[in-house]
């Protein structure tokens, strides 16, 4: 097992890192937060990096590389703040999903379009009574024609109200089957008739934006459905892995954040004459946070490489979610309590990272869903 990075991944972290912060400064991330705005200037400066080109193949105008690439920039986005990379991981996501279970002609067609920048892609699945119960779904399609009609709710659409964003909405198209054999998946534009969109005020991640979506009477084309009738499932599965372990990276990245602010703090804030960090309560509880962090790392990295080596690294993923989502939010508190009310100020940014924190172990399955996962993985059968 080698978690050494090649020298292009080397080059790769350098390259991000140095376009972070030139561009994502503490002034522009902070007003991004405080005006609850999209981050269009870094958007597009990550289009001209070809961040967006990295995981797909060279035939639809990507770059051909690994997860690990991907790992690698979730990383450096998320060190800035973690709602920013999802702003990055959001249109990722859903361009792999197409690529694995597109038709050749939907390949060709969206996926040099979102990595050209002309459209950006959104998740929309959770609904008032189904979040982590997928079962209870009730936003449905019904076909007519050469078109199906969408109607329902949905709520918790991450980055739904972006500018031209397509929104990839998992619906109901056989309600007198099991939801894992009777949902579809289908592309909609956010401006499209019928689809109406509220944008909720939420405690963190206030930048790429939360969604409420109402869907009255949506007319899709039949060429907008991915993966097939009632394959919707399906194409949940195929991108599974690749979007929770990149998800976790971004923890990692905003974690490292976190302890360096509460590390540099600890060096220059004098009480009783001297550093705080010079205290041993202190001092001991930022090595606690350098443990886990390097913890949460450790296990990231090797499902990362297990993922890219081909193999089947559910268990794997899983548990690094749930350790590194845990850890991101027990650090931030730890990072609020060594601030003292520094961090608990607005003009500050560990209280950013505080709120941020909190929505990991509830987003991209919960805390509660990842221990049922792995421990059915391991055999046990739970209810």
């Amino acid at each position: 097992m080698d978690f050494e990075f090649t020298q292009e991944q080397r080059m790769l972290r350098e390259t991000v890192k140095k376009m972070m912060a030139k561009f994502a400064t503490p002034e522009y991330v902070r007003g991004l937060d405080r005006d609850q705005a999209f981050p269009d200037m870094l958007y597009e400066e990550w289009l001209k990096m070809g961040l967006f080109r990295m995981p797909f193949p060279e035939e639809y105008g990507g770059l051909g590389g690994s997860v690990m690439d991907t790992v690698i920039i979730a990383e450096e986005l998320a060190y800035y703040s973690f709602d920013l990379f999802t702003a990055f991981g959001g249109p990722v996501f859903c361009g792999l999903n197409i690529l694995k279970k597109g038709t050749e002609e939907q390949k060709q067609y969206w996926i040099p379009k979102m990595l050209a920048g002309e459209v950006k892609f959104s998740i929309s699945m959770s609904e008032p009574d189904a979040g982590s119960d997928i079962g209870a779904m009730r936003t449905s399609a019904k076909r007519d024609g050469d078109y199906w009609i969408i109607s329902g709710q949905k709520l918790w659409a991450t980055g739904a109200g972006a500018k031209n964003n397509v929104i990839n909405v998992y619906v109901k198209t056989d309600p007198a089957v099991f939801y894992r054999k009777g949902m579809s998946l289908f592309l909609v534009e956010n401006n499209a008739p019928g689809v109406e969109l509220r944008k909720l005020d939420m405690l963190g991640r206030r930048c790429t934006g939360t969604y409420e979506i109402f869907w009255n009477e949506v007319r899709v084309h039949k060429d907008r459905l991915i993966g097939g009738e009632n394959k919707g499932w399906d194409v949940v599965l195929a991108g599974l892995q690749a979007e929770r372990i990149t998800s976790t990276s971004g923890y990692i990245g905003a974690m490292q954040a976190i302890l360096d602010i509460a590390v540099n703090y600890a060096k220059e804030r004098k009480q009783f004459g001297r550093p705080i960090g010079a205290n041993q309560v202190i001092a001991h509880m930022l090595a606690d946070m350098q443990t886990e962090l390097e913890a949460a790392r450790v296990l990231t990295w090797r499902a990362a490489w297990m993922l890219a080596s081909g193999r089947d690294a559910l268990k794997e993923i899983s548990m690094a979610k749930l350790f590194a989502s845990e850890a991101y939010a027990k650090l931030a508190n730890q990072g609020m309590q060594v601030l003292g009310a520094y961090g608990y100020s607005m003009e500050f940014d560990m209280q950013r990272h505080f709120r941020d924190s909190r929505s990991a172990t509830i987003g991209a399955g919960t805390s509660q869903m990842q221990r049922n996962l792995i421990a059915n993985l391991m055999g046990l059968k739970v209810a």
